[in-house]
């Protein structure tokens, strides 16, 4: 029999340690937690060192990622990657035990934890792709997905808003492999949680339709790992496992305290603390009967094993649902995917129809959506201002009473959004039998649309995307962030992008947001300025296979800008209009206006203005300068050539155009005002003549 005291105090000793040669770091929360992990990891987590990306593991997320050396000491304790020598590096340049847990950095971490909430948001993610592959893939005979997901998770966690936002999605779909422990010891940062946090957490939580286990004693490995056994057994509903614990238990002056959150221990009380547990060894020292305990690599390989036969069983009787996981799993692209992006792009270009930008991104998605069947979209609530639903892609829905995936459920009916210009929705097709809803309604729940989506992602059989209005990327940008971060495939699509919105005024006017976006290393953002563009930036985004995507997209109609070619607007910026396309064959060019969006048809317009004052101008439209950013200097110099003189068109702030050399822009450095669309183009600036006029004063000069 494993010795759990000593297990748990293990994990305490090396966390101490750790902190401490770092002078930096959390051990109050891994000190307090480790018996909580030793009931999870030694006697219910299904994993194997050895494979840490097996298909049907068990996902462990540590949401209060502070706690970051419970992770590393299990994950180094049971067999994984993480030698001692990483331990001892803890928190320094280049380990691989980051501050807070970072995926891809460490093996067995399954996503970035940190800033708080986010972690067990994440964890609602992974447990609805878990939950929509096993309705999709299963079969009575062979089940190929069935693992659950466990995240730990603190007081901080409960007290970001988001954590209210996912848990009570959990609690709606009904997401019983999800299994929450809480690590409910009382303290943070500021000390007892009493005077600001008095949250009846067990009525919250029963509230979002959970199951609620305890509170129990935290530190008692036995009862924390009889409490998961009875989770597992619940069928319909997530649970919450509140776990009361002390904070740098077995720290004689530090337990209970402050004190033990956020700084080291100091060399005397690690001294007491060792004699406090009865531990003997010096630090860094695991004795090894304690290895022994922990270690996990026989058994692990052992449940992969016999996963494995299960998986040749499946393919044998199901060979095409079987590659198609595979596939999916991997996160690759259809076969056919190329000619699919190319024949929507093709026929966008062909009707040249004159539709808002976010009316020609469900045109593609009709196209994506029936060719992917991975695609999994959403909106948080206004699915008919962002139009991300489509034929393919019924709206998700799971049995009141069991909670089961509801398939084949017919596409839920929309009511458009206000404004004569919101689009009508297509005609309900039923999907194919067997299907699963592909639409998720969020609720009004941006931020937690967000991260579930990142979790969606890192579980992988998915590639999420959803929608809100562009002014509301603000609510979600840090879990926008946080997908950059970790480099995962996850699109947003950001309709009702600019003043363009009209009469709803300033507060829903995107002035700052595409240049805030743009700021963000790792995204991809696009501003598409007609159907063809808009294919293309869906298209990228869905090849964007180690980063996420914006799509920002026009509420207003936008007539389709006629082509000569569509090879270049994948790389972000083309040359759209030269001057002899207006007339001028023989007329050097003058200066060249760039634009993104709604704005390119004023740039054409302006244009034609000049020339009709013989003033050569080429026209550059520029629908993602991310995109643009990263081409070959040869490429940027063909489109933007040296020494002319260049001007930005673009309904937002001015400032980070300033780097493309411009002579002058035309945007929006205040707030929008409230009044019809038409009136704030005028009243801003954003017509042809002034566009015009911009650019003979910048040739003036």
């Amino acid at each position: 029999m494993a010795n759990q005291a000593l297990m748990a105090n293990a994990i305490r000793a090396l966390a101490m340690d750790a902190v401490q040669q770092a002078n930096s770091g959390h051990p109050g929360a891994p000190m307090g937690m480790a018996d909580m992990a030793v009931a999870l990891w030694g006697e219910h987590l299904r994993y194997n060192p050895a494979n840490p990306h097996w298909f049907d593991r068990d996902r462990f997320v540590l949401s209060n990622g502070h706690a970051s050396m419970l992770i590393y000491a299990v994950l180094h304790l049971t067999g994984y990657d993480l030698p001692l020598a990483e331990i001892k590096n803890f928190r320094q340049l280049h380990s691989k035990t980051a501050g807070h847990p970072e995926v891809d950095v460490t093996p067995g971490v399954e996503t970035t934890t940190g800033p708080l909430g986010q972690g067990i948001t994440n964890a609602v993610g992974f447990a609805l792709a878990e939950k929509l592959l096993a309705a999709e893939f299963n079969r009575k005979d062979l089940a190929i997905v069935d693992h659950h997901t466990y995240a730990f998770l603190g007081d901080g966690c409960m007290m970001e808003g988001i954590s209210h936002e996912a848990c009570a999605l959990a609690g709606a779909w009904h997401l019983n492999k999800l299994i929450a422990l809480y690590d409910d010891n009382g303290i943070s940062i500021d000390g007892q949680v009493k005077p600001w946090f008095i949250d009846n957490t067990e009525e919250r939580f029963k509230g979002y339709g959970w199951n609620v286990v305890g509170p129990i004693d935290g530190n008692d490995a036995k009862e924390v790992a009889k409490a998961i056994a009875k989770a597992k057994k619940e069928a319909t509903k997530p649970t919450l496992i509140v776990c009361k614990t002390t904070i740098g238990k077995g720290s004689p002056n530090r337990a209970g305290t402050a004190k033990a959150h956020g700084e080291a221990l100091g060399a005397e009380e690690i001294k007491l603390t060792r004699e406090a547990i009865g531990w003997p060894y010096p630090a860094f020292e695991i004795p090894a009967e304690v290895y022994a305990d922990w270690d996990h690599k026989a058994e692990g390989a052992k449940t992969e094993a016999a996963w494995n036969d299960t998986f040749a069983a499946y393919t044998a009787a199901y060979p095409e649902l079987a590659a198609e996981f595979t596939r999916r799993m991997k996160g690759e692209l259809p076969k056919n995917f190329h000619q699919v992006a190319f024949d929507t792009v093709v026929a966008a270009h062909t009707k040249g129809e004159t539709v808002a930008s976010r009316k020609a991104s469900q045109l593609a998605l009709e196209a994506f959506t029936a060719a992917l069947p991975e695609m999994l979209g959403g909106s948080a609530d206004l699915t008919g201002s962002n139009l991300t639903n489509t034929k393919s892609t019924a709206a998700l829905r799971f049995e009141a009473k069991t909670g089961a995936v509801v398939l084949n459920a017919p596409p839920a009916p929309v009511v458009p959004q206000g404004g004569e210009d919101e689009a009508a929705q297509g005609d309900a097709v039923e999907p194919p039998h067997g299907e699963i809803g592909r639409h998720i309604n969020y609720g009004v729940r941006e931020f937690g649309m967000a991260a579930i989506m990142n979790g969606v992602a890192l579980h992988g059989g998915y590639i999420p995307y959803g929608g809100t209005f562009l002014t509301f990327s603000d609510y979600s940008r840090n879990a926008i962030r946080m997908a950059a971060l970790m480099k995962r495939r996850v699109v947003h699509v950001f309709t009702h992008d600019s003043i363009g919105l009209g009469e709803d005024g300033p507060t829903h006017q995107s002035i700052e947001h595409a240049a805030s976006l743009r700021l963000i290393p790792n995204l991809d953002v696009w501003r598409p300025g007609d159907t063809a563009e808009t294919a293309v930036a869906w298209a990228v985004a869905l090849q964007n296979a180690t980063r996420p995507t914006a799509l920002l997209l026009s509420r207003q109609n936008i007539a389709y800008a006629a082509k000569s070619d569509l090879g270049d607007i994948s790389r972000g910026a083309y040359v759209l209009s030269e001057p002899e396309n207006v007339g001028l064959k023989n007329k050097k060019t003058a200066a060249v206006i760039i634009a993104t969006g709604s704005e390119v048809q004023l740039a054409l317009a302006a244009q034609k203005l000049l020339a009709d004052k013989k003033i050569a101008v080429r026209v550059v439209s520029m629908p993602s300068t991310t995109t643009f950013d990263r081409q070959d200097l040869a490429y940027k110099k063909a489109v933007l050539p040296k020494k002319i003189p260049r001007v930005a068109v673009e309904m937002g702030c001015t400032d980070g155009w300033w780097k493309y050399g411009c002579a002058a822009v035309v945007g929006i450095d205040s707030y929008g005002e409230s009044a019809p669309a038409p009136v704030l183009f005028k009243h801003f600036g954003f017509t042809a003549e002034n566009v015009a006029a911009t650019v003979e004063a910048a040739l003036r000069d």
